[in-house]
Parts: structure tokens; sequence; C-alpha cells
């Protein structure tokens, strides 16, 4: 079935029961396939169905379809003609998310959540200016995504317009894990509503043992307008904004979801149609497990859903334990996450102390500017989060954190290059982003032992915001110092007098120590080094500099306007007038590949490195 389908125009011809077949052979390709690379498993087997629907109603790309976050698109791309998943999230191979550069179905590349319903509104407003009133802007966003501001900030907007948009709550009751607050316990009351039985009644009269879908008419669904009467528009939440309402509706009932798309399309104006689905629908390993682990996965057993190469201890377990034990300590540590306990390592925190963590939802703003609130009241806030998402958070940490000297920790996971999860993911604009802020002070450890001693460091300090930035990856073997000058830690020299010292800044520690190895080959005088707190400019910075010719920095951020830079200055304007070479990430968004190919792509490889500091040399 899923090898006719080459565009969303061949779904219009299936019938009833070949569309349920497609649903399960989908199913059965997305275990084989993204057990074999690793992916986003569970949310995309959640739409299956509701893709189905969506592509019949809706004319992709006339109309415009929106993802949220996009993690659930794999669906949408097999049914608009990219069906080999072989090489996913891989270099040269199906991207992990939407790719304007795949497909001109895809449309938001941006897997940042909460975006969909703000893109949908400029959109549709787009169209209704160019007289283009055959349009229609789908927007699909889950109930997490909706715990964001930016979602409630684009739905005031859409309330007030008469623009073509339809707005697909996809409710799962979760994100990357459950759904918290005051949204999901409105969401868990519509669910369980009377309004919602009756209407599911109302389905299985009207559209079981039908055939093909084919005959679906705007008038075939207003004959369910008795059904429907009670469940359009009385819910307060969207109600009370202006927003007509439609659902909830089974997310696995083809017939009930393209009923009810077609009824919201025919509106002509903004609408929200609530759709329930499961997370991991038809994937016994996932829907069994409580813990979202099939959120993102590595390579699996298809079978039993076990991994098949067992998870390494990494930098996160590292922070889980150290909070851990600071919390036993203290009792004024405060945890915060934006719905990603798991991820981040607070849940080990959150078993232990359950009242001092707090999960905002998707909500980097509330939860930077809560974090001021929290010390104000006298308590030391963790946010601990995916350096990437820290972005959306900058004002607030500037103005709200900063300005106030609040002494609030920050650490970043996933810091640096990521790799698999394209442009949007790479955390490689904190440092240089970071370093104006003023009063901030930025820890980039090497290893899991200045991990740990820059924790225990940065919630020592009440009266400026803290920051430390840690990778993506298991932890490599320990990195000790030859010797410390103030806060520079020396890791290698070769000869007497160094003609170059290379910097590696954090996780970047360990390709210093090879390119000086290399260099020390060619027969140069060579000194490696590096620092746990590397901003504000570390003070030992121009005695390990000493009289050497050239200075090579190289970080996994920005090269402009990162920390060689900032270092560089500083030895400018302290009248040493040394050669810098700097090596970074260049100012420009990196395709999805691994994060060893991505290194070698940009330069950053022990190598490349190398050979450029010789050349440099002469």
């Amino acid at each position: 079935m899923l090898e006719r389908i080459e565009s969303p125009q061949d779904l219009r011809a299936l019938s009833h029961t070949e569309l349920r077949e497609l649903a399960e052979e989908i199913r059965d390709y997305l275990v084989d396939s993204v057990s074999r690379t690793g992916g986003h498993l569970g949310p995309n087997l959640g739409v299956v169905e509701l893709t189905l629907a969506l592509h019949r109603v809706f004319d992709s790309p006339h109309d415009s379809i929106v993802f949220d976050t996009g993690h659930q698109s794999y669906v949408h791309k097999l049914l608009t003609g990219r069906r080999d998943f072989s090489s996913l999230r891989k270099r040269g191979g199906v991207s992990g998310y939407p790719s304007r550069a795949e497909s001109e179905h895809d449309i938001v590349e941006n897997s940042h959540a909460s975006t969909a319903l703000s893109w949908a509104a400029g959109i549709a407003r787009g169209h209704t200016l160019r007289g283009e009133t055959d349009r229609t802007t789908v927007a699909i966003i889950g109930d997490g995504a909706l715990t964001g501001g930016m979602a409630w900030e684009a739905l005031n907007q859409l309330a007030d317009c008469t623009d073509r948009v339809v707005i697909i709550v996809n409710d799962n009751g979760r994100s990357y894990a459950p759904t918290i607050g005051g949204l999901a316990r409105r969401l868990d009351g519509i669910r369980t509503s009377s309004a919602y039985e009756n209407f599911l009644s109302w389905g299985k009269r009207t559209f079981s043992g039908r055939g093909p879908l084919r005959d679906f008419t705007y008038q075939t669904v207003m004959h369910g307008k008795r059904a429907l009467k009670g469940l359009i528009g009385p819910q307060g939440m969207f109600e009370d904004l202006g927003l007509k309402y439609l659902g909830p509706v089974d997310g696995h009932d083809l017939a009930q979801v393209e009923a009810a798309l077609t009824h919201a399309k025919a509106f002509g104006a903004p609408v929200i149609v609530h759709v329930l689905t499961d997370k991991g629908r038809g994937y016994e390993p996932a829907e069994q497990d409580p813990a979202d682990r099939f959120h993102a996965v590595g390579k699996i057993h298809p079978e039993t859903g076990l991994p098949i190469e067992p998870s390494r201890f990494g930098w996160t377990s590292v922070f889980a334990d150290e909070i851990l034990a600071a919390g036993s300590r203290r009792d004024d540590i405060v945890g915060i996450t934006a719905a990603m306990l798991a991820p981040v390592g607070l849940q080990p925190f959150a078993d232990a102390f359950p009242d001092r963590v707090i999960d905002v939802g998707i909500a980097e703003q509330h939860a930077v500017t809560a974090a001021a609130g929290l010390a104000f009241a006298g308590m030391h806030p963790v946010v601990a989060v995916y350096a990437t998402f820290l972005n959306r958070a900058f004002d607030q940490l500037l103005m709200d954190v900063a300005l106030h000297k609040a002494g609030v920790t920050f650490m970043l996971d996933r810091a640096g290059i990521t790799g698999d999860d394209g442009a949007s993911h790479n955390g490689m604009w904190d440092m240089a982003l970071l370093r104006h802020v003023p009063g901030l002070r930025l820890a980039a450890p090497r290893d899991e032992p200045s991990l740990r001693a820059a924790f225990r460091q940065a919630l020592d300090v009440d009266d400026a915001p803290t920051v430390v930035r840690y990778p993506k990856s298991s932890l490599g073997e320990p990195l000790p110092a030859l010797r410390s000058v103030d806060d520079i830690d020396v890791l290698a020299t070769y000869g007497e007098k160094a003609r170059v010292v290379v910097f590696g800044i954090g996780s970047m520690a360990a390709t210093a120590i090879e390119v000086a190895a290399k260099l020390a080959a060619e027969g140069e005088s060579v000194l490696a080094a590096t620092a746990t707190w590397v901003h504000p400019v570390p003070e030992g910075l121009l005695e390990v500099v000493g009289e050497a010719e050239l200075v090579v920095t190289v970080e996994d951020g920005l090269t402009d306007a990162g920390v060689g830079e900032e270092w560089a200055e500083f030895a400018r304007l302290a009248g040493r007038t040394v050669s810098w070479s700097h090596h970074g990430v260049p100012r420009e968004f990196l395709p999805h590949a691994s994060r060893v190919q991505i290194l070698e792509q940009i330069g950053l490889d022990s190598t490349a490195v190398a050979d450029a500091v010789i050349a440099r040399l002469g």
C-alpha cells in the first residue's frame, strides 16, 4: 500500500478498508525503520490516522500545513514522497524535522515548540491580503506545546480575525513527558465530558461500515449536527477567546477525524479541532512505557524496544548526581525544567524532593523570570535546559535575572554541536550571546571532575547568574591538569618555552591536546591549556600566554564574538601584541549530520586545526 502513495492526492482514491491497511503498514514501517536509525518514534505512531485524514481533506501545498515542533512529521514525509528512511537523521538522508530543502510540502524547519500558531496566523493573513480565499492554513500543535505562552499570544490574535485557519490540537496528554498545569487539567475535563461520549456514539452509528471515505462532504458531516451542537463552541477555554471549537474527536478513527476536518475547513474562519491520540499507538513497548522512553530512541530491538547499545554514563548523569547531593545539603535548592524533567537530569532530584522541582511546561521565558522571583524569595533556583532553548529566554535572563543580580544557576545541556537533530538543536549560540550579559559567569567544564566542581561553585554565587554548559555525549576519560595558573589549567607541554599556546574551551579541551601533539610532531614547542570558567576572562590568561608567538583557541560555539575573540581583545587591551587564531563554528545554520561529521565539515577536528596552525606558522 505505501509504495502506491507518491503524493497526498493518491490517498483520496482509497477505500476505508484500504486506509486502515495503510495505517497499519505505516506503523510497521516506522517501527522497523526507526529502530534501525533512531529517531522520534512515539509521537509519529500516534498521528498516523490524523495525518492521513489531514492530507485527504486539505490540498498541500496549496493549503499550508504547519507542524509545531515537527518531530511528528514522519508520516507526513512518507505521504509526500519520502519513503526512504534508511538514512533518517544522517548526513544526506531525510531530516528528522520538516525541511524546505526536501519538499514543497514542508514549511517550518524550526524544531522549537509553540511557534506553529504564529506561523499560521501570518501565513493565513498573507493569503487573505493577496485575495487567495481558496487557501486554508492548518497548524498542528500538541497539548504540550500549548503550555508555551507564544501559542496563546497567537490564539489571542486569531480569535480576532476571519482568516481561513484550522488549528488541530493533537492531545495525547504528553509533550516529552506528561503535560502538566491548569491546561492539562482543563483538557482532561473535556476528554471525560458527556458531550465527548455522545459524539463518539454518533460517529460509530454514522460512519461504521461506510466503506470509501471519498464521499464525505460538508453535507454528510452536517447530518451529525445534533451531536456536534454540544461540541462546537461550548468549551470555555477556547470559546471565551471567541474561537470556534470542534471536538474532542477520536484521533484514531479515520472517519471521525476526516469528518471533523471537513467541517472545520468549510467554516472558513479560525476554528479549533481537538483530536485525542495515543502516543506510541500500535507498538506495545511504547504503549506500555510510562516514562516516554520511546519519544525519541536510539537504535533498538524492534521486538522488545530495548536499546541495542546501552547508554554510557554521560554529562547529564553527572549533573543529576550533583544536584541530588546538593539538595540533601541545602534546602534552598530548587530545580526548574521546561517540560523535560528526565532528559535534563532532574528526575532523581524530583523523586527525592518533589516539592522543590517546578515543571513550567514548554515555557522557557516564564521559567527564567520565575527563577528570578525564587531567588528574590531566598531560594537558589537551578534552571536545567537544552542550550538551544535558552535562546528563547535571553531577554528574561538579561533583564529579569542579570539586571536584578539574581543568584540563578543555568545548566545548559546539549551545548555545542549536537548534530542529528539539525540546525535548530545545535547549542552553538550560547557563549557568544551570554558573554555580553553584565555580571554573568560562564563555565565550560572539560570532564567529569570539572563539571562537578563548576556546579558546586555556581551554587555559591548568590548575586549574579551563573551558567554551566556541557555537551550531548558520553563522558571521556578525565583530563587532569599538569599545573594550574590562577583559573587556567595547563594540560600538556612540549618544549621548554612555548611558541604556540592552544586553548581548548570545554569539550574541545581534548582536541587542544591532540592539536598540541600534532604540532610537537612537526617540531614546534607547544602548550595546551583550558579554563573551566571562561567568562569573565580568566586571570591567569596573560601569564600562560607568556611570550608565545601564536595563541590558538578552539571552541564549539560561534567563532565570531565567541570566547576566543573575547580573550584576544582582553590581551590586546592589556598591551600583549601576540597573534591569535580562532577556530569555532561559522555563523551559519548547519545541516543534520553526526557531531563528528560536522566537526570535520567546519574544520574543528584536530587534524584540520593543526594543519591550519602549521600553515599560519609557515
